[in-house]
């Protein structure tokens, strides 16, 4: 019970990754807070996950929605202890077919969510508070067909460096976690038919040294090391939890 009554809160927390973080932080004893875009898979995953777990709907590309939500969370518990900023977008296309519109909707739920997320939640972090941005292995190796993906996941790692020394004396924590190939919904999301994901993810497969897709479950574990007092003097890092994948 190591995030006993810490408030803590998931962008993105509705499905993958972010549901699965949103259990095991409950489980270790968070009062948990759900943010996402879909009202009814936001309901739903605040019942799923029980207890007294908040779900809010707000888009985090929208900086007025996470302004309104965090306002939510201010009057209802008065801060933050964990903020997992977790929600992202991942569709591959060559990089001559990269459009304007593809850009700027991958920039805005995955840089500007991630960092607006942040800002709107700094007032309300209590001393000795956890940020941790979502991040990929990706971000440390060249996937044909990725480069938007992969640039706005880059991001977030020096995002999480710049802030940990900004809010060192503040006593706020701020880690990234870079989940290699996951089994997740977001593959079914990716915008590619089924043969071509089924194709990817065999591609995907063999540059794993431990030769098999990671679960959700897994990721969330690692979410909630960064989150409690085990990782009290970890700052400024990157949690590569990718079976190897960035070193092979």
């Amino acid at each position: 019970m190591k995030l006993q009554n810490k408030i803590a809160v998931i962008t993105g927390g509705n499905s993958g990754i972010g549901l699965a973080t949103a259990h095991e932080f409950k489980a270790r004893g968070a009062r948990v807070v759900i943010i996402g875009r879909k009202p009814d898979a936001v309901a739903a995953a605040a019942k799923e996950v029980g207890g007294d777990t908040l779900g809010l709907v707000a888009d985090v590309s929208k900086v007025a929605d996470l302004a309104a939500a965090f306002q939510i969370i201010r009057e209802k518990y008065g801060r933050v202890d964990v903020l997992f900023a977790n929600a992202g977008i991942a569709r591959f296309l060559p990089f001559g077919e990269v459009t304007e519109e593809f850009f700027l909707e991958h920039t805005a739920i995955n840089v500007k969510g991630a960092f607006f997320a942040a800002q709107k939640a700094l007032p309300l972090l209590s001393e000795g508070a956890s940020i941790i941005f979502t991040s990929s292995t990706v971000a440390h190796f060249g996937m044909p067909g990725s480069s938007v993906y992969s640039m706005t996941k880059a991001v977030l790692v020096n995002l999480a460096k710049t802030l940990a020394v900004e809010l060192a004396p503040k006593k706020i924590r701020v880690n990234v976690v870079s989940p290699g190939p996951i089994t997740t919904p977001i593959f079914g999301k990716m915008g590619l038919p089924e043969a071509a994901v089924h194709e990817l993810g065999g591609a995907i497969l063999a540059q794993v040294p431990l030769a098999r897709f990671g679960e959700a479950s897994e990721i969330a574990q690692a979410v909630a090391y960064l989150a409690s007092s085990d990782a009290a003097y970890v700052t400024g890092t990157e949690l590569l939890v990718d079976g190897g994948m960035a070193q092979a």
